[in-house]
């Protein structure tokens, strides 16, 4: 841990200069960072406030399992100016909890939501993961009832996905394990959005759901296409033209950052890059892929080039057409990857 620690922040130094505009967010994930001691997460937090300049009211998320959270360890990180968690609960479920080797159980996830709550933090976000193996929806309709009553301002659900070389994948192949079952994970996908929705949370993301004016800032920077630094192994930027990411290998990475490297590989985005991309993280979202400001930036007229096939989306209930934007529907957003690879500019695969 100290080395990493000093890794990053010998990495944070070497590119401040890389952006002279206020950060309005600062994300501590892609990873179990609660695992650090709080004395680090200060170290960072110091070396970002030396380096760069922070909006007054920037977003500070710190991405956390409930075991790493204890009341003292709450206490510190909101003291140190966390103001944003986003908790791994998975499920409120003990035996699926056991059935994934989660650490924790139901009842330390709900007391820690709690006890996060007592010690001032407003901004909380839970994450939970849907298509687990059951024969109904029961488990899944509790735990949305549950994340209801926690009374929390953001939740983020997935689907289970089986990666290869994981416990599960090799489970997998060993046939110890049956593969998610894609019509139920669609039925729960389809239940936690009308749930969620009739409770008053925006399904402002495929993934995401938010009370009105609290969607994760830092994530929609994302999905609107805005730049971003990522530091540490293999962590992604985008400078608006550029697309960056560092090496994955810890102890490689180390080296390099403190013999004064940065460990990355970098590409051009080109035009057509740009336009699919955009296509393939605005669809995801309530707001859509607004069609004029393709055109006026890219020169892309989208409606021209895919007309038969819009119509037919429009005609199925996959997506509609408001204001010049081409907005999914939650039908269609079940379908959003193949939806937006059949946007996408033919001349970028030419």
């Amino acid at each position: 841990m100290d080395a990493m620690t000093a890794a990053l922040l010998r990495e944070i130094e070497l590119r401040h200069s890389e952006c002279v505009e206020p950060l309005t967010s600062i994300y501590f994930g892609g990873g179990t960072p609660s695992l650090l001691p709080v004395e680090h997460i200060a170290q960072l937090l110091a070396a970002v406030r030396r380096w760069f300049n922070i909006a007054q009211d920037a977003e500070i998320t710190l991405e956390a399992n409930p075991d790493d959270l204890s009341p003292q360890k709450l206490q510190q990180l909101y003291e140190l100016g966390i103001n944003r968690l986003s908790i791994g609960i998975q499920t409120f479920h003990d035996p699926f909890l056991r059935w994934m080797n989660r650490p924790h159980d139901a009842a330390q996830a709900l007391a820690v939501v709690e006890q996060a709550q007592k010690t001032g933090f407003e901004n909380i976000s839970i994450d939970l993961i849907y298509g687990l193996p059951a024969d109904n929806h029961q488990i899944w309709e509790a735990d949305l009832q549950t994340a209801i009553r926690l009374g929390v301002p953001h939740i983020s659900a997935y689907c289970l996905t089986i990666e290869q070389r994981t416990v599960f994948g090799n489970r997998l192949q060993k046939g110890d394990l049956q593969p998610v079952d894609e019509d139920f994970a669609a039925s729960q996908f389809e239940i936690m959005s009308e749930r969620l929705t009739a409770a008053g949370f925006e399904h402002y993301e495929i993934s995401n759901f938010a009370l009105p004016g609290r969607y994760s800032r830092h994530n929609s920077n994302y999905w609107k296409k805005g730049t971003y630094i990522g530091i540490g192994p293999a962590a992604h930027s985008y400078n608006g033209v550029q697309r960056s990411h560092n090496i994955a290998n810890n102890a490689q990475y180390v080296r390099a950052i403190m013999n004064g490297q940065l460990p990355a590989q970098t590409e051009t985005l080109s035009h057509y890059d740009h336009i699919n991309e955009y296509l393939m993280t605005s669809l995801r979202t309530q707001w859509g892929a607004n069609l004029q400001w393709l055109s006026d930036k890219y020169g892309y007229d989208l409606l021209q080039a895919h007309s038969a096939y819009v119509e037919k989306l429009i005609a199925d209930g996959q997506a509609i057409l408001h204001n010049h934007h081409l907005i999914l529907t939650t039908k269609g957003k079940l379908l959003s990857d193949s939806i937006a690879l059949c946007l996408f500019v033919e001349a970028a695969t030419t």
